[in-house]
């Protein structure tokens, strides 16, 4: 299977718009010159996830995962680089040409390829044998019908039937060219010990499952049979491309009714959530009867800041509620809670209402999370002193969960008036919840954190210190902060025009990274740390190659637009009858106006060349570490005098250079010192006179940054 060109994924990556891309996944507002927004990969309690169209990429500034829109993909629905870009392709009708993959892209690519083919088969399949089959007709759709369930919704909803044969799945994947190891994989098909395989859903109705970007995942098939030893549901197993903690049924349906309503409903079963839309309430997913997990919590909350849990009134639906609670109030949720009806539960209750009157039911019956608990738990704990104990603390565990202290504070006032007590003695039990709930996070968080050190370590010797990351012991801190400091330069300035050189009467512009790259080059340094010398020679490689044809190209089009200008203001003037004076200070302001844009236009585009191509590489390491070290935390106001980028670099740059210069010194002036500890008397002179013509060389490196230098006097 051949690979995506270059040159397509750089006219897909042009294409992109990141907002817009990572705006079909996380619900994002616009603040200043970003969008900012719940982060998904992991419990964002305030939106601390950042996007930045300009640059074209994302970062968390909680959790620090970062990167463009194709590692967005990646990381959010498990996409290989290829699947991204085939995905952004297609978004933006953009034409993929490919290249040869290498034998594991290939193998990992069709593996995962196969298995969203494999599923689509099976669900055209399904939902053929439930329109075109006589049993399909009799028994799945008879179902349906039964259940109040319109064409529509069959349709929308790609529902499905297996006959109830053993291999007719099976047989007829296997005629249509599939292969077994797939069929196996999906879990659509089931090896037994002995090697025979038999379909999973024989005989039940289906309900196909769907990723956020449409792609089916899954199955779930309800079995119409009466046997008691049959199981009632059965589901897809986890596989490559299914998660069962980061899916939720009906939320690729339901996903913009949910940003439009800023409002989730949240239901049990997956004809809850048919029947809900059929009555027009299309704001609603299901948990598919399984516990509700922080994953799917906090795909919600990237939609909505606002979750209703529907339940049935009976105390097994109660308890359910129940469960759910802390773990929504812990994301920062405002949380309902609805009981229906005795005798209801969702699909009953929307197939007998109009869509108004199920949101009006809603509207009236729903309860705060903490009312609803204390009712709940105190009214179970009536007469006996030790229960209702335990039930005050179970509710104030929930209040200590609460994010916002305000709403914290409304609730144990809310609380005290409910339990009889006085709001400061539950304010100060709140308290001592809170302290053990950071107690368990900080220790949660240095495992966690240990974890991903020891995940990191072969791959990776050291980490940009801005991930939080200690360097390792093999690269001293002050170079590693050196290095770091000036190919963060290479970084956000490299293709840009720095300065003029002159020899021999011949002038020559240097842009950022020649400057850089001839500084090092007078002292034979490179960089020290792996992934910012990979970074350097990359940054290299783009800049004497690409770089070059791309910059020419842009310039010439600006020259156009720039000659266009002049000529327009030109015939504008003379048309307003402008005399020879006024028509020549015209043409010289007009010229100066085309100068600053022609450069304010070169310079934006030579700016963002190196971070816009690292970015598109199909290297995550690389891509992460671009990200980190040219996103920043805090953004300058309009307020802020503007800022002169040359002459900042022009102060700044040969700073930073001699500050690695000066830390080389420095690391070399020790590894001397301890070698003289240690040498014969024929070596310790050469030495010492060596350490002492680097530390005058040292000093002079110190007072050109700026360090106070003390000399000491020597007492004779």
């Amino acid at each position: 299977m051949p690979k995506i060109d270059k040159l397509t994924i750089d006219k897909i990556m042009d294409a992109t718009n990141i907002v817009d891309v990572v705006g079909d996944f996380v619900s994002l507002k616009k603040r200043g010159a970003n969008h900012w927004g719940l982060c998904p990969f992991h419990n964002d309690r305030s939106p601390s996830f950042s996007v930045s169209p300009s640059k074209g990429i994302f970062k968390c500034f909680s959790c620090g995962k970062a990167g463009s829109a194709v590692s967005f993909l990646m990381d959010l629905e498990g996409m290989s680089y290829v699947e991204a870009i085939k995905w952004l392709g297609k978004k933006y009708n953009i034409e993929i040409k490919e290249r040869e993959m290498t034998g594991e892209e290939r193998q990992a690519e069709q593996d995962r390829e196969s298995m969203y083919a494999v599923n689509e088969y099976a669900l055209q399949h399904f939902e053929d044998t439930l329109a075109n089959t006589e049993d399909g007709r009799q028994i799945g759709m008879a179902y349906f019908r039964e259940r109040g369930i319109s064409d529509a919704m069959i349709k929308r909803f790609h529902l499905g039937y297996a006959l109830d044969k053993s291999d007719d799945l099976y047989t007829k994947a296997l005629k249509a060219g599939f292969n077994e190891k797939y069929l196996v994989e999906t879990g659509l098909c089931i090896r037994t010990d002995s090697g025979r395989i038999y379909d999973r859903f024989k005989g039940r109705v289906i309900y196909p499952v769907h990723s956020l970007s449409g792609r089916v995942v899954a199955f779930g098939g309800r079995t119409l049979r009466k046997e008691k030893t049959l199981a009632k549901y059965v589901n897809s197993p986890e596989s490559a491309i299914y998660s069962k903690s980061r899916e939720l049924y009906g939320m690729y349906q339901a996903r913009s009714a949910i940003a439009r309503k800023k409002n989730c409903i949240l239901v049990e079963g997956y004809m809850d959530v048919i029947s809900m839309h059929q009555a027009g309430v299309e704001n609603v997913v299901a948990s598919s009867g399984t516990a509700l997990t922080e994953g799917q919590v906090a795909m919600i909350k990237r939609f909505a800041p606002t979750v209703t849990l529907i339940y049935d009134a009976d105390a097994a639906g109660i308890k359910a509620a129940l469960r759910g609670i802390d773990m929504f109030v812990a994301a920062g949720i405002a949380l309902r809670i609805v009981l229906l009806p005795e005798g209801e539960d969702p699909d009953s209750f929307a197939q007998s209402h109009t869509s108004s009157e199920v949101e009006d039911y809603l509207a009236t019956h729903s309860q705060d999370l903490i009312g609803f608990k204390t009712d709940i738990l105190l009214k179970d704990s009536q007469g006996d002193p030790h229960k209702r104990s335990e039930a005050i603390t179970d509710i104030l565990r929930t209040i200590s969960l609460i994010p916002d202290l305000v709403e914290q504070s409304v609730y144990i006032d809310e609380c005290a008036k409910k339990v009889g007590m006085d709001a400061s003695t539950l304010a100060a039990q709140v308290k001592v919840l809170i302290a053990r709930n950071r107690e368990s996070e900080y220790k949660q968080r240095q495992l966690q954190d240990a974890a991903r050190s020891l995940s990191q370590q072969p791959q990776h010797q050291t980490q940009a210190t801005t991930t939080g990351t200690t360097p390792a012991p093999a690269i001293p801190r002050s170079i590693y902060i050196a290095e770091e400091d000036l190919i963060r330069y290479v970084l956000r300035y490299g293709a840009m025009y720095l300065c003029d050189v002159s020899d021999n009467d011949e002038v020559t512009p240097m842009n950022v990274i020649t400057y850089i790259r001839k500084e090092l080059e007078i002292d034979n340094i490179g960089f020290t740390d792996p992934t910012f010398d990979k970074m350097w020679h990359k940054a290299l490689e783009i800049t004497d190659g690409e770089w070059v044809d791309a910059h020419n190209a842009r310039a010439a089009q600006l020259q156009a637009e720039r000659e266009a200008f002049i000529l327009a203001e030109r015939e504008k003037n003379i048309a307003c009858g402008m005399g020879m004076n006024e028509l020549q200070n015209a043409e010289e302001a007009a010229v100066a106006q085309a100068d600053a844009q022609y450069n304010e236009a070169i310079d934006r585009f030579d700016k963002a060349f190196i971070r816009d191509r690292m970015v598109r590489l199909d290297d995550r390491p690389l891509i992460d570490a671009t990200v980190t070290l040219t996103t920043d935390p805090v953004v300058l106001s309009k307020m802020h005098p503007k800022i002169n980028i040359r002459e900042e670099l022009c102060a700044k740059l040969p700073m930073a250079i001699y500050c690695l210069k000066g830390a080389l010194l420095k690391e070399k002036i020790k590894s001397l010192t301890e070698a003289l500890a240690t040498a014969q008397a024929a070596d310790a002179d050469s030495i010492m006179t060596e350490i002492m013509r680097l530390k005058e060389a040292s000093m002079e490196f110190d007072r050109y940054n700026g360090e106070i230098v003390i000399t000491p006097t020597i007492k004779r």
